[in-house]
């Protein structure tokens, strides 16, 4: 067993709660731009003391429509403004936020709804109407509905205008650092969410540590980040908060498809994203490189290769001549134009949620955007350990953050422990139980190790070990992992568990395909005869090839299926943080599986 415990260089939080930050920016500088709003292409600026105003007046409504301290308002609804204003009203009017992913099934919603005693809930016509009125009336404790399309912000504010400033403040500050900001539903991969109570104090810790540990984000000129995460996701919303409190400007896409339209008018400084983004990029970088001429795609390949190497001789403490003279010619040619794509102010990004890889984590420091790879999960706040500018080591997700404790117990599963850590799952005391040690440490059941400089690796999902029938444990993550970074593979799922070897399940990357087809000159078609086409499966075999380098043979995949379905979250293959649904998949595609070992 390796324990590590990194010394806090923050005070404890022993009063207030989330929304002190807010009027302490209002008393500190009232003039802050601290959101940015889209309207017909443009952002204009909100200032702190503008957002201040809409925010209490929001929460009046609620305390005037009768909504008491304590109660849980749910919000169901894309990333957007709105959002923003509505979370912080809650807090405001003492309540718990209860976040809902937009993409939620009707199902999943009338559980989260029953079971954390929603009474209100914020959501967007259209787009979440199919998931809100089924269980409106299955669920009567659940009396107000706020549909943001209808300016509903606006008419909450009529509403409180006869709440008093002082009623206001009695009810903001009626919570504080141990009683629940929000409930967040842990998406699952098996069973039924379970609430994560998210108190004020982990939200206030893990901020204040966060803004403090990374100055190369928050003490820049004119800092800005465009969120287009879902702030339904522990990870966005921790973000969110913490730029409200570090003086970030921020910005919404609701829209994935405008994002890069969106990077480039908003200019942000710093970016968050998950892996799958920033595999994205680069994959549909190449591809249009490669489609454009032969020399174009040689030049992205000399300049990616020069990039890598680049960064990894930063690494080493010392560049040559010759390769600093080819960095820079690549920066003129190349990189500054990737710069340019993600609106050319950008620096540094912070990538969770899994595993970004060494490649690209080279890759972009190489072209001048480090990207700085944590941990956590849910119940931690989000942050556990993260990569910092001044100690990064590509490939970790970093050290512990001041504050927090990490263990490996003698089956490598990671513990931690720390102010962040949360108060315990909702209604489930029996899960609570089962996911603390006597002693307060936090069971993430993730596989890692902590090297000799305290850096924490991620090796593998503890109840996803698969045995094979050799009694080989092999953790999937790591062929997983490989394989969805290369461009023609969209979703992978290893198998194999007690059965003679590994095999895989494969889908197809479908925005990136016409690109590859063209480059390798194959004839497009449809899916159902491309899955089968011999220089398809060559291309795919190829990226096996690649993944099977990081393992050892007993581990290797030694055959693979496509897949003619991709998996998303649309379809319930995957969650809404991308995760993949391994046991549903395993018993749907139950046949492709047991056709591997025909």
């Amino acid at each position: 067993m390796r324990e590590l415990s990194v010394p806090a260089n923050i005070p404890p939080v022993s009063s207030g709660n989330v929304t002190d930050q807010i009027e302490d920016l209002f008393a500190r500088n009232p003039q802050f731009p601290s959101v940015s709003i889209q309207t017909d292409d443009e952002w204009s600026t909100i200032t702190a003391a503008q957002f201040r105003e809409q925010v209490r007046n929001v929460a009046k409504g609620l305390i005037a429509e009768g909504l008491n301290a304590g109660d849980r308002i749910a919000i169901l609804s894309r990333t957007r403004y709105e959002w923003t204003v509505a979370d912080y009203a809650i807090w405001y009017a003492g309540c718990v936020t209860v976040p809902i992913y937009e993409t939620s099934s009707p199902e999943q919603v009338e559980w989260i709804v029953s079971d954390s005693h929603v009474v209100a809930t914020f959501f967007e016509a259209q787009r979440t109407t199919h998931a809100f009125q089924p269980i409106a009336a299955k669920v009567p404790h659940m009396t107000r509905s706020y549909i943001f399309s209808d300016d509903v912000l606006a008419e909450l504010a009529r509403k409180g205008a006869n709440v008093s400033d002082s009623e206001l403040e009695s009810r903001r500050t009626s919570a504080g650092p141990s009683d629940p900001a929000t409930l967040i539903y842990t998406s699952g991969t098996t069973g039924q969410p379970k609430g994560c109570i998210i108190t004020h104090g982990n939200l206030i810790a893990e901020v204040d540590t966060l803004v403090k540990a990374v100055p190369e984000i928050f003490d820049v000129p004119e800092a800005s980040t465009l969120i287009f995460l879902p702030l339904a996701h522990v990870f966005g919303r921790l973000i969110q908060v913490a730029m409200l409190r570090g003086e970030v400007t921020i910005g919404h896409c609701p829209n994935p498809t405008a994002l890069l339209k969106d990077l480039g008018s908003f200019k942000p400084t710093f970016l968050l994203a998950v892996p799958r983004v920033f595999e994205k990029v680069f994959n549909g970088s190449a591809a249009k490189a490669h489609e454009a001429s032969p020399v174009k795609g040689k030049i992205f390949d000399r300049a990616a290769a020069t990039a890598i190497a680049y960064s990894e001789a930063l690494d080493h403490g010392h560049v040559s001549k010759g390769l600093s003279i080819k960095h820079g010619l690549f920066d003129k040619l190349v990189y500054s134009k990737l710069r340019h794509a993600m609106g050319g102010r950008v620096t540094h990004a912070i990538s969770g949620g899994a595993a970004l890889g060494s490649r690209l984590g080279h890759f972009y420091r190489g072209i001048g955007l480090i990207i700085l790879e944590g941990y956590g999960l849910t119940e931690t706040t989000a942050g556990s350990t993260l990569n910092l500018p001044s100690a990064l080591k590509i490939g970790s997700v970093g050290r512990p953050l001041p504050g927090t404790g990490a263990r490996i117990e003698s089956d490598g599963e990671i513990l931690l422990k720390g102010p962040h850590v949360f108060a315990g799952y909702w209604n489930n005391d029996a899960a609570t139980a089962e996911a603390m040690t006597s002693d307060g440490w936090f069971r993430t059941g993730d596989i890692g190790e902590l090297d000799g400089e305290g850096y924490l690796r991620i090796t593998g999902r503890k109840k996803e070990l698969i045995v094979t029938a050799g009694g080989k444990n092999v953790a999937p993550a790591v062929l997983e992992d490989r394989l969805r970074a290369n461009p023609i593979i969209s979703q992978c799922v290893v198998v194999g568990d007690n059965k003679p070897y590994i095999g895989a399940l494969v889908t197809l990357d479908q925005d990136a395909l016409p690109q590859i087809l063209a480059a390798n000159n194959i004839e497009s078609a449809p899916m159902s005869d491309l899955i089968q086409n011999a220089d398809v499966r060559a291309l795919v075999q190829k990226a096996v090839n690649a993944a099977n380098e990081a393992v050892s043979n007993s581990e290797a995949i030694k055959k693979f299926v496509i897949l003619q379905e991709d998996l998303t979250i649309d379809n319930g293959y995957l969650t809404p943080k991308m995760s993949i649904r391994r046991h549903l998949i395993v018993q749907d595609f139950a046949g492709d599986i047991e056709g591997l070992y025909a």
